[in-house]
């Protein structure tokens, strides 16, 4: 195993790069994974990767994660404390890294006309993603469909999603737009989540076929397109004063209606 000692090697800045670069990851095709427990479950669902780094700490006190990592890892370093530092994002790091392959992106045109998906326009939060993702997951949607907004494999969004958006269907698209026109078209039910009065309470609508809700931007919401294009605009009744719920929040409520 290759052992790197200076945070100045080209694949330590490689990977760095990757962390904070969305541009380099939808360029390239592959994402920073960080932490002992996504590094396994990468590796358990499958996800190609293509390095690995180590701490000479983590080989040991992870060692039933790292035997399975480096067994599907292509190449695998030690790395210094020092080295580890430079590619992390969190104050405490495990010291387990890995460099994988982005998961093929699913078409359009292969959503279950009879799922039941949330779409999110314009995310702004890494953090609102993975919740989402983790929360999708639980509750049983079949996908969920990103358009704009912060990528799936942002490490924050990672780290939050507790390995979910490595595992779910999960579409990106550009004009989510066109998503909703196309869905309409296959008989699908299309909702546009709004903090509006005049909209239908969420807990009365059907959700008996396939069926796309979707949230909006943390603090503008939905798009005023994707608003028109949606066949019913919905809400989650309120009490208090609070005039919207988090974006996450208002993910989860949404897909468990959905579901029920």
């Amino acid at each position: 195993m290759e052992k790197i000692t200076s945070r100045a090697n080209e694949k330590i800045k490689y990977a760095a790069r990757l962390g904070e670069s969305a541009s380099l990851r939808k360029e390239t095709g592959e994402f920073l994974l960080e932490g002992a427990r996504l590094c396994f479950d990468a590796a358990q669902t499958g996800i190609e990767i293509r390095q690995a780094f180590f701490t000479s700490k983590a080989l040991w006190k992870y060692e039933e994660y790292v035997t399975d990592i480096i067994a599907k890892s292509s190449v695998c370093c030690e790395i210094g404390a020092e080295v580890s530092q430079k590619l992390s994002g969190t104050e405490s790091s495990q010291g387990v890294f890995c460099i994988c392959s982005m998961k093929p992106q699913p078409e359009s045109e292969l959503l279950n006309t009879s799922g039941k998906y949330i779409a999110l326009e314009n995310l702004q939060d890494p953090s609102n993603l993975g919740a989402i993702c983790r929360s999708a997951e639980a509750i049983g949607l079949d996908g969920l469909i990103v358009s704009g907004g912060c990528d799936i494999y942002n490490p924050k969004a990672l780290r939050a999603a507790m390995g979910s958006s490595l595992r779910m269907n999960i579409l990106s698209v550009d004009n989510l737009d066109e998503i909703i026109s196309a869905a309409n078209e296959k008989g699908m039910l299309t909702l546009a989540s709004v903090p509006r009065n005049t909209a239908e309470d969420i807990r009365t609508v059907s959700m008996s076929g396939g069926v796309i809700c979707c949230v909006g931007n943390e603090g503008s919401g939905l798009s005023r397109q994707v608003i028109e294009k949606c066949k019913k605009q919905v809400v989650i009744p309120m009490n208090g004063r609070a005039e919207s719920f988090n974006a996450s929040a208002a993910a989860a409520i949404l897909a468990w209606e959905l579901k029920r």
